[in-house]
């Protein structure tokens, strides 16, 4: 038998979070703050910004096993394929070091037509690794960036302690379901987490699936989370959802800039433009799922001659972006631009195709954050060290 000694699992143990709710079962981490939780009647954008992409319970101990008791929430889409289990991934002192599932759990189900949901209830589970070395050491537990997950209990069988600060810079990002985590196996496997890693610093990951569209709420939660880093990644919804045409996705990103500006003036601003998305590249949305094949796959509606009525595509998103970025840099040297295709372009897509035709796999993943690191974090880029 193990003595265990339980800790309360609250934002001292909780990394990534911008909030965090009391609910019947324990706590619900969230990434968006609870006044941007009000602004927003969409269902599904509550759903995505409630699955705890890049959040991890993350602690000091001696413990050599782990217990952190879930009730997690499971999205099931009738028609497309099943959505694989949740990974939860142990990280010590930096390094995988194991991986479990939870079985159990509400099942949520989504109508990707509608967009209408329902909810079954389901029993809680408990994430167990063991094993673990001896010894003081960190020890992080990324949570399934594509599941609801309400944190019950932490077991180990040693002492927990907060974190120190080991001073590492706070990366905030935000962008689409591909910086969300798509399709990648696991949630240490995002890109987001692939380039963190890689730069050395704290991931806050505001990547919301479908709903990176310049919205004011998201604008001020970048605003006001501190942050020593912040880079944003958008186009590929604004096209796929047909949201806006030109004349309003110009002064749009300007308005989200300002915002920004409004409370990290000399914070280092990183524009992203869209990663190669064929479908897209010239052909406005909006997007439609596609059944008809084997996997579920995405298909353009639009037609490429609406681009010259003010309809947008991605080559417009990043024409724009570079146009509008260049513009406001000269007054502002600490905004700079990447074009997506740089991370992921032709030649990945013929190496690396998007299973789906939209999101990128776990091998891409890994290529988009390597390259992101590549060019954000080297000397002389945007997040180098020896520019602060």
């Amino acid at each position: 038998m193990t003595d265990w000694i339980t800790t309360p699992v609250d934002a001292r143990v909780l990394r990534g979070a911008l909030d965090v709710e009391a609910t019947e079962h324990g706590v619900l981490p969230h990434r968006l703050p609870a006044r941007a939780r009000r602004q927003f009647p969409d269902g599904y954008l509550a759903m995505v910004e409630a699955q705890p992409s890049g959040v991890r319970v993350a602690f000091r101990t001696g413990a050599t096993a782990v217990e952190l008791d879930v009730l997690p929430t499971k999205t099931v889409y009738p028609g497309a394929p099943a959505t694989p289990e949740g990974l939860y991934d142990l990280v010590v002192d930096g390094r995988l070091t194991g991986r479990t599932t939870v079985t159990g759990g509400n099942v949520r189900t989504v109508d990707m037509t509608t967009g209408s949901m329902e909810t079954t209830p389901g029993p809680p589970g408990t994430a167990r690794f063991s094993g673990l070395p001896a010894g003081a050491k960190d020890v992080e537990i990324w949570l399934p960036h594509r599941e609801t997950v309400e944190l019950i209990a932490l077991r180990t069988d040693a002492p927990v302690e907060p974190l120190p600060d080991r001073g590492r810079r706070v990366w905030l990002h935000h962008g689409s379901s591909i910086s969300h985590g798509s399709n990648a196996a696991g949630p240490t496997e995002i890109w987001p987490a692939v380039a963190a890693a890689r730069g050395g610093v704290e991931l806050v990951n505001l990547g919301l699936g479908g709903n990176a569209l310049l919205d004011p709420f998201v604008a001020r939660a970048l605003r006001d989370t501190p942050a020593d880093l912040i880079s944003i990644k958008i186009g590929i919804n604004l096209v796929n959802t047909d949201l806006m045409r030109l004349r309003a996705f110009v002064p749009a990103v300007h308005g989200f800039l300002d915002t920004i500006r409004e409370g990290r003036p000399e914070v280092p601003l990183l524009v992203v433009s869209p990663i190669l998305c064929p479908i897209q590249e010239d052909t406005p949305g909006p997007l439609a799922p596609d059944f008809s094949g084997r996997q579920l796959s995405f298909r353009a509606l639009g037609d490429p001659a609406e681009r010259a009525l003010g309809k947008l595509t991605l080559n417009v998103i990043r024409e724009e972006l570079a146009r509008i970025t260049a513009q406001r840099a000269a007054e502002d040297p600490n905004l700079h631009y990447l074009d997506g295709r740089t991370l992921y372009g032709e030649a990945d897509f013929a190496e690396l195709p998007l299973p789906d035709a939209l999101h990128p796999d776990t091998a891409a993943h890994r290529r988009i954050g390597e390259r992101f690191a590549e060019h954000a974090f080297r000397a002389k880029g945007a997040f180098a060290a020896d520019n602060d």
